[in-house]
């Protein structure tokens, strides 16, 4: 058997709609994760301190994950396409009003941006409940791959573009640049949403209560594993700042962090690519994750055997990341669908706000290398978490799947 099958790429790229909806659900969520750099040297620059920077990003935060679910639950029990549109064009007006609200009245940003992140467009979550839509077997989980890899690229991209408009032109600049690019690009993917109509599946189908959503055998497991996760991402951040500040060369966090992405890049392009012939268990994914955390504990000895563990980590970032988005999606009804993925986006968000706090603290007492013993720890309790979620099948991926029309 081939090690590597490309065939999924290709039915990919000739399925309909599919390569469409990935582009426009990448170039709708790229102006969101550019704010963030952006936003905090606006607030730095008006209140003159870092410090304020972290309340505000702080309070975006908490906005975006209250209503990340809310959002996501009424696509599914509504027109999808204009609950995108509305929350996209709010997001940007309200967006533009921060870039233009005069420094003197920066205590009033922790406000704002928090009542703009309860408008982030339920992008991400739309487009990852539409999947299971327009393919099936081993196609679905190939673009589940192709999707986390995506996004890997996107929070890559997304801060640097920030980064040089705020060091050429200015943080109000940026924030403008991000109000302008969603408006437009948000409106184009809410275009491509499937009518509820064109969906009879969605109002035939029973809609399971919140309670019953989320307390499930597996699905709960799955949003632990992921919010465990997005802790140990956070915690890993802290680390990498920390490690590069001991050894006096901050271009050193910058390294480590393009290593660590460009493995993920590279791991979920071959795991996309992998032929299917076995049945593939989340936990094990999960497990050589957790294995290779715990090696980069026992690396920060050295700049080099760091940056090793870190590409070495990464191959299995978007690999673990995409697994769990296939299998949430297919263990979840039609009719709830969009509303679990923005409880994961939710459940993330609070998770990486958690993970930065306990991490600092962690690093301030114990040291640098107890950062990753932390990000270990959480990928060992997500392992553990998912022990009993059913496989991606063999069988699955040898049933011929043609699209669904959108």
């Amino acid at each position: 058997m081939d090690l590597m099958d490309l065939t999924g790429y290709r039915e990919l790229w000739r399925t309909p709609g599919v390569i469409a909806m990935l582009v426009a659900a990448l170039t709708a969520r790229l102006p969101v994760t550019t704010t963030i750099v952006p936003l905090a040297f606006l607030a730095k620059d008006a209140s003159g301190n870092f410090g304020w920077a972290g309340v505000v990003a702080g309070a975006y935060a908490i906005g975006t994950a209250v209503a990340s679910p809310l959002w996501s639950r009424m696509v599914d029990r509504r027109d999808g396409r204009w609950v995108v549109i509305a929350t996209g064009t709010a997001w940007s007006g309200l967006m533009a009003g921060v870039a233009l609200l005069p420094d003197a009245w920066f205590r009033l940003l922790p406000v704002a941006a928090a009542l703009t992140g309860l408008f982030v467009a339920p992008v991400t979550s739309a487009a990852r409940s539409t999947w299971p839509r327009l393919v099936q077997g081993a196609r679905l989980r190939t673009l589940y791959a192709l999707d986390a890899t995506a996004t890997e690229l996107l929070f890559v991209i997304g801060p640097m573009l920030g980064a040089i408009v705020v060091s050429v032109v200015s943080p109000r600049a940026g924030l403008l640049g991000c109000a302008v690019g969603a408006a437009v690009t948000i409106w184009w993917f809410g275009l491509k949403q499937q009518p509820r109509a064109a969906n009879p599946q969605a109002t035939v189908e029973p809609r399971p209560t919140v309670r019953a959503l989320l307390w499930h055998r597996h699905r709960l497991p799955m949003l632990i594993a992921f919010a465990c996760m997005l802790m140990g991402f956070a915690s890993m951040s802290i680390g990498i700042v920390a490690f590069a500040d001991h050894h006096g060369n901050r271009l050193i966090a910058g390294v480590l962090e393009m290593l660590c992405a460009l493995g993920s890049l590279i791991g979920g392009l071959v795991s996309g690519a992998l032929p299917g012939g076995k049945d593939s268990y989340l936990w094990r994914r999960m497990l050589v994750y957790t294995v290779l955390i715990t090696g980069c504990v026992f690396a920060t000895s050295s700049v080099v055997a760091l940056a090793a563990m870190m590409f070495a980590a990464g191959l299995l970032i978007a690999p673990t990341t995409g697994a769990l988005y296939e299998r949430l999606g297919v263990l979840t009804p039609e009719s709830a669908r969009t509303e679990i993925f923005g409880w994961m986006f939710s459940g993330g968000m609070i998770g990486n706000a958690i993970g930065s706090a306990v991490a600092g603290a962690v690093v301030e007492i114990f040291g640098v290398r107890y950062a990753w013993a932390l990000m270990a720890a959480l990928a060992l309790v997500g392992t553990l978490a998912v022990l009993r979620v059913p496989p991606h099948r063999a069988v699955e991926s040898t049933v011929a799947s043609a699209p669904v029309a959108a």
